[in-house]
């Protein structure tokens, strides 16, 4: 009777102990890839006080945004710039972006693209771009003629004819429509985005970009 009840409280002294044990090592892990088991959450961490200064920002003609408590980084798109060379999201680094998605047959990307050229024209330079994707299927010679249309000067031409971008951005939960847009700071970090347009010339978009300018970059 004895000897089985010392067998029983050994067996549960090895449980307990590998149970200590598995917790000590999901300790481990959560503690070097973070919550999502990617390092995801670490990568950003310098942005969360720059998506709380965005927050309080997103009013009036930018009330909609749809910011990230907690950013994570911007999927790399891939798309092509007016030369027909390969641009990824990534080569922007350092720089604060807002991509954005559009389309000759969006019928608010008509109304939004000259309120995005006159972002471009009000604050980019080295520190911000508004990166602006095309993605009509057939080819460059309507979506230019579009930007002539609607009077833009300042945007650079990018595109993305297979439209894998909307899909990708589908798939991530960030692409339901056009015009879609995110705002990625200098680090790279996705810190907000938009299903819709918006008055993005308007004096509560330029608060929100210069913000995202000035935020801290690793």
């Amino acid at each position: 009777m004895d000897q089985n009840r010392s067998s029983g409280r050994g067996r549960i002294v090895l449980i307990g102990a590998l149970g200590v044990a598995a917790a000590i090592a999901a300790v481990g892990i959560y503690g070097i890839a973070g919550p999502n088991g990617n390092g995801e959450a670490g990568l950003c961490a310098s942005s969360s006080e720059l998506a709380a200064t965005v927050d309080g920002l997103a009013t009036g003609d930018v009330a909609a945004l749809i910011v990230n408590q907690t950013p994570k980084p911007a999927p790399d798109l891939t798309f092509v710039d007016d030369t027909g060379a390969t641009r990824k999201l990534s080569d922007w680094k350092g720089r604060a972006v807002l991509f954005n998605l559009w389309a000759t047959w969006c019928a608010p990307c008509r109304h939004e693209m000259p309120a995005l050229d006159n972002l471009q024209a009000a604050l980019g330079g080295d520190d911000f771009e508004v990166v602006a994707v095309n993605i009509d299927t057939g080819g460059d010679e309507k979506p230019k003629r579009f930007l002539e249309e609607v009077k833009v000067d300042d945007l650079a031409y990018y595109a993305d004819h297979t439209t894998d971008v909307f899909r990708e951005l589908k798939k991530a939960g960030r692409a339901f429509g056009l015009p879609t847009t995110l705002l990625i700071d200098r680090n790279g970090c996705e810190i907000a985005h938009m299903a819709g347009p918006a008055e993005w010339d308007s004096d509560d978009a330029k608060g929100v970009v210069r913000a995202l300018i000035g935020g801290s970059q690793q």
